[in-house]
């Protein structure tokens, strides 16, 4: 796997590559995932918080009457996601942080949300630990992202992409389900 980026410099990467995400992921969204924000988002349900929010394309794929709050590593992210939502008519909060050290209370969510996030964390074990943490008993912890392949040609490929994808965008294209 290729070296992982420091806190800081993921947040000057996402930073530098948030006026291309929308257009960049769109087309790598229709091929892996088409429908899946569409599918994951629905299913939440009351205090909501949605980690890796990006740009904010998830907002208009959840139920109107949750309480939503979205976190981001970049304040980049965040003024797109802030204008997204504005233009929606979609109340939002959101606010800077670390997927792996979530700035809120314990069991302060019914439902937590990440989709194509963990990617581009570099512990996304301890994220994931984060998420639980902050999930109220009885929540759900909804997740959409990409793993290394276990075919070996396409891994291969995954490898040398990674390559650049971590210093270009922050993204871990190798990483296995977490058991």
């Amino acid at each position: 796997m290729s070296k992982k980026l420091t806190t800081e410099g993921l947040r000057e990467v996402w930073d530098r590559y948030a006026p291309r995400y929308d257009r960049d992921i769109g087309f790598f969204e229709r091929v892996q995932f088409g429908g899946g924000r569409e599918w994951v988002c629905p299913q939440a349900t009351g205090d909501v918080l949605e980690v890796a929010i990006g740009t904010g394309l998830n907002l208009p794929h959840y139920p109107a009457d949750v309480r939503l709050v979205g976190l981001d590593l970049s304040p980049a992210m965040l003024g797109i996601a802030r204008t997204r939502a504005a233009e929606l008519g979609r109340a939002v909060e959101l606010c800077e942080g670390d997927a792996q050290a979530l700035p809120f209370p314990d069991e302060s969510f019914d439902t937590v949300v990440c989709t194509l996030g963990l990617c581009g964390v570099p512990d996304e074990r301890a994220a994931i630990a984060e998420m639980h943490r902050v999930l109220r008993p009885g929540g759900k912890l909804l997740l959409l992202d990409h793993v290394g392949s276990q075919h070996r040609v396409v891994h291969f490929v995954q490898s040398l992409l990674e390559k650049l994808s971590v210093r270009m965008c922050g993204d871990y294209q190798t990483r296995r389900p977490l058991p």
